[in-house]
């Protein structure tokens, strides 16, 4: 930070650019006389939009260009979807704040000529769009004879592709949806315990420098501590199963009151198969404070239910699909 100047770091997407707009918003509303710019830096997820993202890899998929140029200096923070940061962060980098958490859960948005709403009133072999095997591995768990359709791109991108298309519907983030005023287009909510979310989903991070103290400091005031103790047990678990795009991972963590009238920290978590024959499911509560050590041992309860064998086998399907993607 320099000169009473704060830079923010962002993908160039519309939604991407409504979550720095709204950090740079807070961040303004709160420290008067302090300039704040964003600054676009395109990411190697928004460069390749012809693979599904599972044969590409997703360490850092579209967050490593961002961390680069923070450390680098160029810009002060980075504002992501907690969902696409990795759990490793690089040396010198931190999380400085996780803001409060969105609607967790995912939607069903139709085809704008499909009268039917809700997801599983669809016809028999409807169309399903989604980029995301997490989603896909449920979808087919819930009823055998969808078929999944592969989808990339920005949200603007997929909505367009869905209204060109003969597919019945798609899934999406309905933070992603609400955030970007498209909620007349949801058909239908899902559960977030029916349908299991991604880690972090719904969550911003802002990422800093780990000696960068002033910007640190200003951050605090956006920071939401349930949000970060939820998210915080997901991405424990994540990190313990090795997790990320390439396997189906859903969990769902909430910080809850119990009959005691005290905060309970609540995790329900899934591994599953790529074609949603096996699901391996289980749930832990415990102390907010001990969010990490939860999420961790709910991993440890899932990798003994079987979900070790499930994810090693979709791995290797996974790094041979990636091998021949790259031709090699």
């Amino acid at each position: 930070m320099k000169n009473n100047l704060l830079r923010i770091g962002s993908r160039g997407s519309e939604l991407a650019l409504w979550q720095a707009q709204w950090v740079q918003r807070k961040l303004s509303e709160q420290n008067a006389g302090l300039e704040i710019t964003i600054q676009i830096i395109k990411t190697k997820g928004d460069k390749i939009l012809d693979s599904p993202l599972s044969t590409i890899g997703d360490k850092g998929l579209f967050t490593k260009e961002i961390e680069q140029a923070l450390l680098k200096n160029e810009i002060d923070l980075a504002v992501h979807s907690l969902k696409d940061l990795p759990t490793e962060l690089p040396d010198g980098l931190r999380i400085g704040a996780v803001c409060e958490r969105e609607d967790v859960r995912d939607v069903f948005i139709p085809h704008p000529t499909n009268p039917v709403r809700k997801l599983l009133q669809q016809r028999r072999g409807a169309k399903i769009a989604t980029g995301s095997l997490r989603r896909k591995c449920q979808l087919l768990n819930m009823r055998r004879d969808f078929e999944i359709i592969d989808i990339r791109g920005n949200l603007n991108t997929r909505l367009k592709k869905l209204e060109e298309s003969d597919w019945d519907g798609m899934i999406l983030a309905h933070a992603g949806v609400a955030r970007l005023g498209w909620e007349k287009r949801i058909g239908e909510t899902l559960d977030a315990l029916v349908m299991l979310p991604a880690v972090g989903q719904g969550a911003l991070a802002i990422e800093v420098r780990n000696d960068n103290d002033k910007t640190i400091e200003f951050l605090q005031p956006l920071h939401h501590q349930q949000t970060a103790q939820a998210t915080s047990a997901e991405r424990a678990l994540l990190g313990r199963l090795e997790g990320g795009c390439q396997v189906p991972i859903g969990i769902y963590a909430r910080v809850e009151m119990n009959a005691n009238d005290e905060n309970e920290l609540r995790l329900d978590a899934f591994a599953g198969s790529l074609d949603g024959t096996t699901m391996v499911r289980g749930r832990i509560h415990g102390n907010p404070d001990e969010s990490a050590v939860l999420g961790k041992q709910l991993a440890e309860t899932l990798l003994a239910m079987g979900a070790d064998r499930v994810l090693h086998q979709i791995r290797q399907k996974t790094s041979g699909l990636a091998a021949i993607q790259v031709g090699v």
